[in-house]
């Protein structure tokens, strides 16, 4: 079977992005961004969810009865979220994480699944904590997470993988280049969908991410204006030392002051 290629963004990735993350549980991260409300003392009505994606976390959450807005950078990943079921509840919004502008004030503002780490500029970080800051009512929480450092140099490394999705008959090589020494992390993504002509399309993307120290992410909280802040793992309300060899996810919780 033959194999046509072309050059791609989000356009056709967003297609297939839930297919090729089916292990996301989105009803335990709703489930963990809960607890942290209930441990905070706080129960917030309207949510900020920066870099939505394809809008699951934000559909469940409105699902449990929150008022939810979808912020994402990629057209075609909120046309992949707006076409889902009770998505209509949810308020989509076409706009970059570091420069955004609301109407109005929220109650919480998430930024899951390591979206943080696509913004490599610390400054641009800083710039993305001020306005979540700034779009937060008094006493509001933010609560993201970032790669952890093991996971940037033990799980992507210079590894590559393969995933797959035979009911969407597609799967992507996923090929990596880490630098140690500006914590960056360039993803190579080959991605191959099945043609209703029995061929295969191919697509390519590059993508990076870049560590972020729980070092700098607390003072730049703190920079913002945030306090009591707290540091979780792996989306549970666990505290642990922000030193061991944590192999997922970095979890932040802040309260504007």
């Amino acid at each position: 079977m033959g194999a046509e290629e072309t050059k791609a963004g989000f356009g056709v990735i967003a297609k297939y992005y839930d297919a090729l993350n089916i292990d996301a549980d989105y009803k335990k991260v709703a489930d963990y961004i809960e607890g942290v409300f209930s441990l905070y003392q706080k129960k917030p009505e309207s949510i900020l969810d920066l870099a939505c994606g394809t809008g699951n976390l934000a559909i469940e959450l409105s699902n449990r009865g929150y008022d939810m807005t979808g912020l994402d950078l990629s057209a075609e990943m909120l046309a992949a979220a707006a076409a889902k079921k009770n998505a209509g509840k949810v308020l989509w919004t076409n706009q970059d994480m570091v420069s955004f502008e609301l109407y109005g004030t929220v109650d919480a503002a998430l930024c899951c699944f390591d979206s943080l780490n696509y913004v490599a500029d610390p400054g641009d970080v800083k710039k993305c904590f001020a306005l979540a800051r700034n779009y937060l009512n008094p006493g509001g929480l933010f609560v993201f997470d970032v790669n952890s450092k093991y996971k940037f140099e033990s799980v992507y490394a210079n590894n590559s993988f393969i995933l797959e999705d035979a009911k969407k008959k597609v799967f992507c090589i996923w090929q990596n280049r880490y630098r140690k020494k500006d914590g960056s992390c360039d993803f190579y993504i080959t991605l191959f969908a099945k043609q209703p002509n029995g061929g295969y399309m191919r697509h390519e993307e590059a993508q990076r991410e870049k560590y972020h120290s729980p070092e700098f992410l607390e003072r730049a909280l703190l920079d913002a204006g945030f306090g009591k802040i707290g540091v979780f793992h792996d989306f549970r309300l666990t505290a642990g030392c922000i030193g061991a060899k944590i192999p997922g996810r970095i979890c932040f919780a802040a309260q504007r002051l």
